[in-house]
C-alpha cells in the first residue's frame, strides 16, 4: 500500500507549525492539497487542532468523519478537506478513500502569534506525534 505521511501547517504561526516540525511539510490545504495526495492509497496527515477543553500537547487520532462537516476551510476562498476530496473525486482524481485518510491531530495553544517555535506543551508532544504516525504505518505492515 502506497502511503503518504504529511505534516500540515504554517511554520511561522507558533503551534500551527507542529505538523511541519514533525514530518515533510505542506503549508497548504483544501484544493491545493489534492495534488500532493493524488495517487496514494493511504494518507496520514499531521496537523494542529483546537478543541473545547483540550490540553496543549494532547494527541488525537481522527478520521474524516470526526471533523466538523463544513464546505469551507479557514477561508471562503478554499474548501475544507472533505469538500476538496469530494470535488477531486467528482473530477476523476485518483484519491484515497475517506477510510484511508487518518489525521494525527495535536491540541495547540497558540496559532495566532508569529513565531517559528511551538509553545512548550506542544513542543514536548512532538515525539509522541511522530510515534503515533509511525505506529499507524507499522499497523499496515509498512
Amino acid at each position: 500500500m502506497k502511503t503518504l505521511v504529511l505534516g500540515l501547517g504554517n511554520p511561522i504561526l507558533t503551534d500551527d507549525g507542529v505538523g511541519i516540525l514533525t514530518f515533510a511539510e505542506a503549508s497548504i490545504g483544501g484544493l491545493r492539497l489534492l495534488e500532493i495526495i493524488a495517487g496514494y492509497e493511504r494518507v496520514i496527515l499531521v496537523d494542529a487542532i483546537r478543541t473545547p477543553g483540550g490540553k496543549p500537547g494532547d494527541v488525537y487520532g481522527l478520521s474524516l468523519g470526526d471533523l466538523r462537516a463544513s464546505l469551507h476551510a479557514g477561508s471562503t476562498h478554499d474548501l475544507s478537506l472533505g469538500g476538496a476530496l469530494a470535488l477531486g473525486r467528482a473530477m476523476g482524481m485518483m484519491l484515497p478513500g475517506d477510510e484511508a485518510i487518518v489525521i494525527v491531530a495535536v491540541e495547540v495553544e497558540d496559532v495566532l502569534t508569529f513565531g517559528e517555535e511551538c509553545t512548550p506543551g506542544v513542543a514536548a508532544a512532538i515525539p509522541r506525534v511522530a510515534e503515533t504516525a509511525l505506529s499507524l504505518l507499522e499497523a499496515d505492515g509498512r
